[in-house]
This record gives C-alpha cells, structure tokens and sequence, in this order.
C-alpha cells in the first residue's frame, strides 16, 4: 500500500508505530519523533546517522542502531580493484 498522506497516516497510526526504520536519505527527524508516542526504536540501514535526531531520541529514551562497517571490506576491494585495471590498463585492453 502506498500512502500518500504522511500526515493522515501518521495521525491514524501513531499509537501503533514502535519502529523507525531509514537509510542516509530518510531517517528520524525531531518532528517524526514527536509525532509518534510509542516509538521505541530508530533503525537505519546505513552506516551514517546524518538523518536520525539522536539528541531527541536520547530525549525521549528511543534506542538507535545503525550498521557501520557493513560496506568497509567491500569498498576496500572494489578500490584495490579499480586501482589494479587503472594501472594495468584493463578496459582499453578489453575495448582493443
């Protein structure tokens, strides 16, 4: 279902709403906080946490996790690679 109301939605259903859940674009704003009484907990499936409030989750007791780390080795190795087929000079090989 898609709600195009976020303000209608929040209103029905803020009673019934424990978690957050966001990434680097959409997270837990100080007025997404207040709008939700029973909020227990703001997840974000990113490594930053530029968009939880976390002086208002502090606040109000919210729990914040997040998952740092996650992508480190995974970029370490796409660097490696990427440095290697610069100075191998794999794609113009692979183009010729």
């Amino acid at each position: 279902m898609r709600q195009t109301d976020k303000t209608q939605f929040l209103n029905t259903h803020k009673n019934s709403i424990r978690a957050v859940v966001g990434n680097a674009a959409a997270g837990a704003e100080a007025e997404l906080i207040e709008a939700l009484p029973k909020l227990e907990i703001a997840a974000s499936f990113s490594v930053g946490l530029d968009k939880v409030d976390l002086g208002k989750c502090k606040e109000k007791g919210i729990r914040v996790t997040n998952t740092p780390d996650v992508l480190t080795d995974d970029v370490a190795d796409l660097a490696i690679g990427l440095t290697l087929a610069v100075l191998r000079r794999l794609c113009e090989s692979d183009r010729y």
